[in-house]
């Protein structure tokens, strides 16, 4: 499923089976699967456990998830069910400390989800806004050991408009953890505008609607961001 500038009134769904959709995407040449619970991202909770099983179950590459963690034992749950990596959203504006405590007790095995609209950050499923700036957020964990941030320009997520290479950019240069590009990534194009800027520190991309309607093709996708 995917959404519309994060709207579930404007859900598609591109594949009602989870794991096979998963399989297709690793065969296409994927290292990594990006997943989000979008309806735990509302909750603030886990609730799509038998989709996120049954994607783990049939690839053998590391997938990350985002959507409704929101404290230490949830983390370690998905954890132990076989995710490499977590998201953690909404958390980190609420409780940074418990973003912190997180990368110590599971090193290397934490992200960061900055979703920004007009360069606000967004929580709760993108349901409210706050006054936080992107990059104020990212400056916060400087030092807690982040693995990674996923920054979404929600504006821009599933409209097919291109990915704003500006921000993301701009994200990057101010921090020193790697920023993972995502929300209206439609095209080769965008990516290779995004690997231009690889040395400001954007370490990859998160591509969906584009590949689901094949609007993007995986196989040229990948070769453009090699090296």
């Amino acid at each position: 499923m995917r959404l519309l500038r994060g709207d579930m009134d404007k859900a598609t769904v591109f594949n009602d089976d989870a794991g096979a959709q998963a399989a297709k995407f690793v065969a296409g040449g994927c290292q990594w699967l990006h997943v989000v619970d979008l309806n735990g991202a509302f909750a603030g909770r886990p609730v799509n456990g038998d989709a996120v099983d049954a994607i783990l179950s049939a690839v053998d590459v590391p997938v990350q998830l985002g959507g409704g963690i929101r404290d230490l034992e949830t983390i370690g749950m998905w954890l132990d069910r076989g995710i490499s990596r977590v998201i953690l959203g909404t958390i980190a504006v609420r409780d940074p400390d418990l973003v912190r405590a997180a990368c110590k007790q599971f090193p290397g095995a934490v992200a960061v989800g900055i979703d920004a609209l007009n360069g606000k950050v967004a929580v709760e499923g993108w349901a409210e806004a706050s006054e936080l700036g992107a990059i104020e957020l990212a400056n916060r964990f400087e030092d807690a050991g982040v693995a990674a941030i996923i920054y979404t320009d929600i504006d821009r997520d599933g409209a097919m408009q291109g990915v704003n290479v500006e921000a993301t950019a701009e994200l990057a240069a101010a921090t020193s953890i790697p920023v993972i590009a995502s929300g209206g990534v439609s095209s080769v194009d965008d990516l290779r505008a995004l690997k231009k800027q690889a040395a400001s520190g954007i370490a990859g991309a998160i591509s969906g609607r584009a590949l689901y309607d094949g609007g993007m093709d995986l196989g040229e996708a990948i070769a453009a961001c090699a090296d």
